[in-house]
């Protein structure tokens, strides 16, 4: 039976992860810590939700030169298309090893 560490640590690591991951405001709201709880509920891996976030922070920072500006994620929820779009794919672990690898460079250069 799960204590509520499981929860409690896989809540911590998701949103950690968010306010980290380039394009976000960086800091966690009520809204952002309840949605982290019911991805743990709905039983989604922690590393799908960090994959998600890989995928689309490179998207945003891989836009033509030319395009508008985006604005700042300000909520978890931005994702959810991105963590439902991660759980059909079937991509190996290395493919979003290469994608953080480059995202990190990319956004050092910055």
């Amino acid at each position: 039976m799960d204590d509520g560490h499981g929860q409690e640590e896989y809540v911590r690591q998701v949103l950690e992860a968010y306010r980290k991951t380039p394009g976000t405001m960086g800091t966690v709201r009520r809204a952002d810590h309840m949605l982290a709880m019911q991805l743990y509920q709905r039983g989604v891996s922690a590393s799908v939700i960090e994959n998600a976030f890989v995928l689309a922070a490179m998207r945003r920072l891989m836009r033509p030169a030319d395009a508008p500006p985006l604005g700042t994620i300000r909520s978890l929820a931005y994702f959810l298309p991105v963590i439902e779009e991660v759980l059909g794919l079937r991509i190996s672990p290395e493919y979003f090893q290469h994608v953080r690898r480059k995202l990190e460079r990319i956004a050092r250069d910055r």
